[in-house]
């Protein structure tokens, strides 16, 4: 046990290279529900259920050409009807894809979506109802369907 007794998540921070345009793409795209922006802070928070996500704007003389961490994400449960909408929405807006994934074992299996917000944030949607041995259409056939 540890000596701290962490009692629940208050919210994720994303940092963002542009607070307007990110506001669009997690408000109108992903859907999340905008609770405001944090006065003159240059933060927004959004929620999705239980949770909050604050975008937070990036200063003007950070290097945005680095590479994160390939494993870096941040992932958001999504039902498989969703999941599939994504896949055409997202071919739809010209969003950079990353690969769909599916994941018959381990702590969270299911079917995942990578892909990127506007500011090269790798995020992921999750099915998490998807089994080994069900289908795996790939994620051009998925948006074409």
């Amino acid at each position: 046990m540890g000596l701290l007794k962490i009692e629940g998540i208050t919210h994720w921070s994303i940092p963002v290279n542009n607070l307007d345009e990110s506001e669009k793409f997690y408000g109108d795209l992903l859907g999340m529900k905008p609770l405001g922006r944090l006065g003159n802070s240059g933060m927004s928070c959004f929620n999705i259920g239980d949770q909050n996500i604050l975008l937070c704007q990036r200063a003007e003389n950070v290097d945005k050409s680095f590479v994160e961490e390939q494993n870096v994400h941040h992932s958001f449960t999504v039902s498989p009807e969703t999941l599939d909408q994504a896949c055409k929405i997202f071919a739809d807006k010209n969003v950079s894809i990353d690969r769909l994934y599916y994941r018959a074992k381990g702590y969270f299996p299911g079917r995942e979506l990578y892909f990127f917000d506007p500011s090269g944030n790798r995020l992921e949607l999750r099915d998490p109802t998807w089994k080994s041995g069900m289908p795996e259409p790939t994620f051009e056939e998925l948006a074409r369907s």
